[in-house]
């Protein structure tokens, strides 16, 4: 389970329970949100897909405590393909 906390404009905790709880804080600014997302969900949503798509490929307990949202690209340079796939659909 997800959950997700919006503690400003631009970062948000994460809490995710696996076989271990884990919190994450993440930032997203406003260039990342409309390259990633077009606008078409919400910030709180597009932390929630990118989430979703890092668990899909390791557990909770490897994904950093704190980053920002871009860092993901770095590491799985189909995220944004991907992401946008899930929006759209």
């Amino acid at each position: 389970m997800i959950q997700i906390e919006q503690l400003d404009s631009t970062t948000f905790m994460v809490k995710v329970e696996g076989r271990r709880v884990t919190t994450h804080r993440v930032t997203l600014d406003e260039d990342h949100y409309r390259h990633v997302s077009g606008g078409r969900v919400s910030p709180e949503q597009l932390v929630r897909l990118s989430f979703e798509f890092l668990l899909e490929r390791e557990s909770n307990t490897s994904i950093l405590s704190q980053f920002a949202l871009p860092l993901i690209e770095r590491y799985f340079p189909e995220y944004p393909r991907e992401i946008q796939r899930r929006i759209g659909s």
